[in-house]
């Protein structure tokens, strides 16, 4: 019996990084300009927070030119949007990103359509959306996690994925929509399923590749995929663990890991998997967005 292979996304991950942080000196050194991210942070979600500190150290430690606000939870909407004008005005910051989730009084959707689209790093700006899904990848600044993942199977199967069939579980505008549209620019067979799809294990088990982002822990079951399928797990959930100590709790995905590993042709484990990759695509996104900001034609992708 053959065990899975596991996509290694922390040494995935680490491999672009190196490579953002050559691009990102040579830009310096071609322009005299560091890329700029300002990320900005508005009440004190815990999680939010390790991400936004997770996302400024990164930054920094590439040579970025990094800023970060802190703003208290109940900033008002019309002062956080001053914010993101005075942003989209910086020479020096070229690109934007808003951690979610807003305080309930903020218009989610009000903030990131005021973000330009050239500055947009998260890739959620209408204009990128449209660009994504219009077929004009090179011109659009697409989403971290999509990105990420794409590459990921790339560098499992390699460069060419036209002709197979893909499952996309989960249709969010920040995961499975984009994911599918990059797919489909691969020239893959795609579907995007969900909680409602009918004979939903049936539809599964007849993918070359699943992309598994519907968030539910292990909703997805082993049985359901088929023999030598890749499966990208995008899910990352906390479930208790008792076993580990009172109140502890262990992470898993949206696929049931353990149930694949004797029939799956390779697997992202979690935590390990897609998780590193999204940082290091919002630093390629914003390399991307320096570049064309400062009129330099664009890099060769980072696959």
């Amino acid at each position: 019996m053959t065990q899975a292979t596991l996509i290694d996304g922390k040494a995935i991950a680490a491999s672009v990084r190196e490579e953002i942080g050559r691009r990102a000196q040579e830009l310096q050194a071609a322009t005299g300009k560091r890329p700029g991210l300002a990320v900005v942070l508005v009440g004190e979600d815990p999680a939010s927070q390790v991400y936004v500190r997770s996302k400024d150290r990164t930054a920094n430690e590439l040579g970025f030119h990094s800023v970060k606000h802190t703003l208290p939870a109940d900033t008002a909407e019309a002062d956080l949007l001053a914010l993101i004008e005075t942003l989209n005005t910086d020479p020096d910051i070229h690109g934007i990103l808003v951690q979610l989730p807003l305080p309930g009084h903020i218009d989610e959707s009000k903030v990131l359509r005021l973000i330009r689209p050239e500055k947009d790093v998260d890739g959620f700006h209408p204009v990128n959306v449209g660009l994504l899904n219009a077929g004009e990848r090179d011109h659009a600044l697409v989403p971290c996690t999509p990105h990420g993942s794409l590459i990921l199977l790339k560098r499992t199967l390699g460069a060419d994925l036209s002709g197979k069939t893909a499952v996309v579980v989960g249709r969010s505008n920040i995961v499975g929509k984009p994911m599918a549209s990059l797919l489909l620019a691969e020239s893959c067979t795609v579907t995007i399923a969900h909680s409602r799809t009918r004979n939903l294990p049936d539809v599964i088990r007849a993918a070359d590749i699943v992309v598994a982002a519907v968030g539910r822990p292990e909703m997805i079951r082993g049985e359901w995929i088929g023999k030598g399928a890749t499966v990208i797990d995008v899910g990352i959930n906390r479930l208790p663990a008792p076993e580990l100590g009172e109140g502890k709790t262990r992470l898993v995905g949206d696929v049931a890991f353990d149930e694949c590993l004797d029939h799956v042709g390779a697997i992202t484990p979690v935590p390990g998997g897609v998780g590193p990759m999204t940082i290091v695509m919002l630093m390629a996104n914003t390399l991307t967005a320096a570049r064309r900001q400062l009129g330099l034609p664009e890099d060769k992708p980072i696959f």
